[in-house]
């Protein structure tokens, strides 16, 4: 396929839609005409998004290093409720997304609102969905919600990457689960006795896909390759989202971060901690992370491992007037997709984009915010030229012609994962809450979010600003 994929003609794209583009935030946008006043549909329930919040998300092994996960989403759940000043009691469902699970509370969520002082008979799960964990934590409450079970959910999700289970060898694994029912120290040296050196070497954790072995980074390269997507472009576009991110954290844009005390530290941290603004040339200087010497993805143009966590509020618009709230959206249409996990690992974005865009009944035009998630700057670039390719969209989506690329004036704003930071389980619900922000604070209409996930998975979701939204 890669072959194939590389007469995909992108060059200009690229350079138009990453080198030429402003990093000054724009004027407000005035929505134009849409395709659809409203996405409201007849004898169903709208469901809203009230606010959301999330930890400052940390380069793993610094700041939260000593923590573990659940401290990270329970503080995630207080500061929901100090921002909304909404009563834990009247929550009734919890979910929440991780996908490197601690052993010891491999239920997080339920550990956290525990943790959090929600009440003992509000049940919480868990859910796993790699990148997409958190969307998956969010639509999973919209079911609940729109088939009446639920009114008042939580979502959320959660990653910590600091400290990360490391197992011992499976040769190791099965002595010690044998000496464990040994009855005699005889059989327990018997059992020793089986061990290697090679049984002492302990199996490190990979972020790699399981039915192919290779890791996201391998698999970007290759992605950047078949699409001709140059290290200069993937640079810039890196660039691009620090810079974004620098912008709207200094012009105080990133209302979601709550501040986090963490036990032991002087002062309550505050923002993220990876967002870098560096000179063109100082990128340039870093050697490939992954295929050496000759890959084009870096440690500059790679999203970091993180620590965070994030939680936001749904319930139905029924409940919310109800009980007096101003919601920021409506969550509206969703859908999941998934593709080959070798060759088109991260290209969940391309797929998903057009789809939920027709179940909503939009257009490419209609989006006045785009929220994509940022694994790499290869595989965002990747992303928009299959979007943009006739051929493309021909020969692998089964379209009539090219979805279209989306305007770039509209783009992930206010940074992204390479710059912001993504803790797996947890950006789900950070694109949610900054698309919601961003409507609001460009004076939009729709947004577009978008993810890749492992395992060639994918989501798009389409969100609409509520009226009475306030930042």
């Amino acid at each position: 396929m890669a072959a194939q994929i590389s007469r995909v003609n992108s060059v200009a794209f690229l350079r138009s839609g990453t080198r030429n583009v402003s990093t000054t935030l724009p004027a407000l946008y005035a929505a134009g005409q849409k395709t659809k006043p409203s996405l409201a549909r007849p004898n169903q329930k709208n469901i809203v998004l009230v606010d959301a919040v999330r930890t400052p998300f940390l380069l793993s092994g610094t700041n939260y290093a000593k923590l573990m996960p659940h401290d990270l989403a329970r503080n995630a759940l207080l500061g929901l409720v100090q921002k909304t000043g909404f009563p834990k009691e009247l929550v009734e469902y919890i979910a929440f997304g991780t996908v490197i699970q601690e052993v010891k509370t491999s239920n997080v969520a339920r550990e956290a609102a525990l943790g959090a002082g929600f009440s003992e008979k509000t049940p919480a799960h868990t859910v796993t969905m790699a990148c997409i964990s958190s969307n998956q934590a969010m639509s999973t409450c919209i079911g609940y919600m729109q088939s009446g079970v639920y009114d008042v959910c939580v979502a959320g999700g959660v990653e910590f990457m600091s400290d990360v289970p490391i197992r011992h060898s499976r040769k190791m694994r099965s002595v010690m689960l044998k000496a464990n029912k040994a009855k005699t120290v005889g059989q327990r040296l018997s059992l020793l006795s089986q061990l290697d050196l090679k049984a002492l070497i302990p199996e490190l954790p990979a972020v790699a896909e399981f039915s192919t072995g290779e890791t996201m980074g391998h698999s970007a390269d290759r992605l950047a390759a078949s699409f001709n997507i140059s290290r200069k472009d993937q640079d810039a576009f890196a660039l691009r989202s620090h810079q974004f991110a620098h912008d709207a954290a200094e012009k105080g844009l990133l209302s979601d971060i709550i501040p986090y005390q963490v036990p032991g530290q002087d002062k309550p941290i505050t923002c993220d901690n990876g967002i870098r603004v560096s000179a063109p040339e100082q990128l340039q200087k870093l050697k490939p992370a992954f295929i050496k010497p000759h890959g084009t993805v870096t440690a500059a143009n790679a999203s970091f491992l993180t620590d965070g966590a994030s939680a936001c509020l749904m319930m139905t618009e029924d409940k919310a007037k109800q009980l007096g709230l101003k919601p920021k959206a409506y969550l509206r249409d969703f859908v999941y997709v998934s593709q080959d996990p070798k060759d088109q690992l991260l290209l969940g974005p391309a797929y998903a984009t057009p789809r939920v865009l027709e179940k909503a009944g939009l257009g490419m035009n209609d989006i006045d915010v785009w929220e994509v998630h940022e694994a790499f700057a290869a595989q965002i670039l990747a992303n928009l030229s299959a979007m943009d390719s006739d051929w493309f969209c021909k020969t692998y989506m089964g379209r009539s012609g090219k979805v279209g690329a989306p305007d770039m004036s509209k783009f992930n704003l206010w940074g992204g994962s390479l710059s912001i930071g993504h803790p797996f389980g947890a950006t789900g619900v950070r694109l949610a809450i900054h698309a919601a922000n961003r409507l609001i604070h460009e004076d939009g209409k729709y947004a577009c979010i978008a993810a890749c996930a492992a395992g060639g998975q994918g989501v798009g979701m389409i969100i609409e600003r509520h009226p009475d939204g306030k930042l």
